[in-house]
């Protein structure tokens, strides 16, 4: 059970259905449970549709996202060429507590993000972003 995933996707939204498909394919090979593909998927989906919809300048490139599964934690990158975007310290604080009608627009994504994974770290590096994520495994 240690098994490495890399792809490379373009910045069109039509993209999220190939990156869908092999975490399923990796997920069904691993024999990861149910909630832990859901995980996995909705933060890929969210991260990178942010990275489509916001991060791009200059014309963002490809995108490309490793996950790295192993016996006891799963590793996941995400890099981009987009405009530098730090979601531990950039993204808005999303009101959780007021009434839905009241909330600001913006950060619910990044928060539900950081609640459902075990570790985030950010770097800029030669001109990405590049965001690692940990979820360890259960069971």
């Amino acid at each position: 059970m240690s098994e490495k995933l890399c792809l490379k996707i373009g910045s069109e939204v039509a993209e999220l259905a190939h990156i869908t498909a092999a975490i399923e394919s990796l997920a069904e090979r691993e024999e990861w449970p149910p909630d832990l593909v859901f995980k996995v998927n909705l933060v890929l989906e969210e991260l990178t549709l942010n990275t489509m919809t916001h991060g791009s300048h200059k014309g963002l490139g490809e995108i490309e996202i490793r996950v790295d599964s192993a016996a006891e934690a799963l590793t996941i990158e995400i890099m981009d060429n987009g405009r530098p975007f730090d979601p531990l310290t950039d993204a808005p604080t999303p009101d959780v507590d007021g009434a839905l009608g009241e909330r600001s627009v913006g950060g619910l994504g990044i928060h539900l993000v950081r609640e459902m994974m075990d570790e985030m770290r950010y770097r800029r590096e030669e001109g990405r972003n590049c965001l690692t994520l940990v979820t360890r495994r259960t069971g």
